[in-house]
Formats: structure tokens, sequence, C-alpha cells
């Protein structure tokens, strides 16, 4: 398993509280807003604030609070985000990734760089660490979206690279140049998915023990925090035993 599937596995098993929730919405409107002042107000017209309306669904955030989000991006009062992201390493020479809007660089660089420091890491120069990974789309849908041999069909047609499926549902990835695509052809087949969206995939995995591993779990959940981060990823492995102590712990 991936570093970042495991660490969101586990933030998904201990579930969220009311403030945490909170942060997530907001986050999501944030991409919300950006998504609709890069292009048109309207979802049908825009992909990337198709995929963003798609995504905040996912994650059950109200619909007044997405219609509130895309309206904030037509008004003066929407706060001009930047684009950035962050790369280095972590506890036991993992590599990270850390996706970010911000409206104040110097504020988020200065609180990366501080989560990497502190946690024995060290922050690099853009491309330092992104090599080792492959930028992908990313199509999720849920289990009773149809059997394994249905889905991995529907995918093969499509044109996707791989299918991973199991009880919780199907994770389907293809080549970010054919995100658009494969994401149509999809949903002609399998219905609206449940998420959809470009992500980072290792290409090859940092194995890790136990201390290691609670002590880049420690620093992912440290950077997830931050308001202004939107997405991090990591090429961490464990073994399923020690993945289960931590699962619990």
């Amino acid at each position: 398993m991936a570093g970042h599937s495991q660490f969101k596995n586990i933030m998904h098993r201990k579930g969220r509280q009311d403030a945490a929730k909170s942060k997530v919405f907001s986050k999501l409107a944030r991409e919300i807003t950006v998504a609709a002042k890069s292009g048109l107000p309207d979802p049908d017209m825009n992909p990337r604030l198709r995929l963003a309306v798609q995504n905040a669904k996912a994650q059950s955030m109200p619909k007044d609070n997405i219609e509130r989000a895309i309206k904030k991006a037509s008004g003066g009062d929407a706060e001009n985000y930047e684009e950035v992201r962050y790369e280095g390493y972590g506890p036991g020479g993992v590599a990270v990734i850390v996706e970010a809007l911000t409206d104040n660089r110097n504020r988020t660089a200065s609180n990366v760089r501080a989560a990497f420091t502190k946690a024995g890491g060290s922050l690099g120069e853009t491309g330092s660490v992104s090599f080792m990974f492959d930028r992908v789309g990313e199509i999720v849908y849920p289990a009773d979206a149809g059997d394994a041999d249905k889905v991995m069909e529907a995918a093969i047609e499509a044109g996707a690279e791989d299918v991973q499926s199991d009880n919780n549902g199907h994770v389907i990835t293809c080549m970010f140049e054919d995100f658009g695509d494969v994401t149509t052809a999809l949903e002609k087949t399998l219905g609206e998915a449940e998420s959809i969206k470009a992500v980072w995939r290792p290409q090859t995995g940092t194995p890790v023990d136990e201390d290691r591993a609670q002590s880049v779990l420690r620093l992912l959940a440290v950077l997830e925090d931050d308001d202004d981060v939107q997405n991090v990823y990591a090429n961490f492995e464990v073994d399923d035993e020690t993945m289960a102590k931590l699962s619990a712990a």
C-alpha cells in the first residue's frame, strides 16, 4: 500500500470531529473558489470546477456551502490564492509532496518548513522529490458501482492504466494527459464517480519501521492540519502488522 493511501485510511477509520470536518469544508471551498475564478463559474463549462464540486459532494459538503464558494469567486471579497507545491524529505528519508493554496506564500512556507524541521526532516527545492512520483488521474467509485470484473472492463475501455478493487470500492488510475477523456468515458458506463482528482503516485516506496512510520504520520497530520495545505503525498511503506498497530492506536 502507498503511504498516502494508508494515511488517508487511518484518518478515515478514526473519524473526524466537527472541527475537523469544518476544516475539510474550508479547504474544499477554497478549491471551489479558485477553480471558479480560473474559468467560468459554471461546473458544466469549467472542468476544474466540476471536479472540485464533485469532490465536495463526496465529502458531504452542504449544497449551500458549495454555491456560496462559487459565488464568492465573482465577488470583490474573494481572496487571491496562489497555488504552491513544496517538496522535501521526512523521517527515514521518506519523500513528501505538499500542495497548498495560499494568500500569503511567506506564512505558508514558514509553517511547512517548521513542520519538516520539527519532524527531523528537511524541506527541499521544487523538483527535489517529485521525480520519484507520477502525476496521474485518480477516479474512485463505490463498491456498488459493480463487481471487480465489470469495473475493470469499463476502465480498460475508457483507457485507464490500473484498477484496484476491494470491499470499500474501486480506485481507477490513468495518465494525467488522459484524465478528462477517461473520466467522461467512465461516467457513461459506471455513472458519477465518488471522487475525481489528480494525485502524485509514488513510483517506489521507502520502507520504514514502526517508530519511523509514527513520525511520518505525525508530520503528515501536522501538514494536513494547516489551513493552507490542500493535499499531502508521501512514499513510505510499512508492513501489514505495523499498519494494524498504527490503525488501532
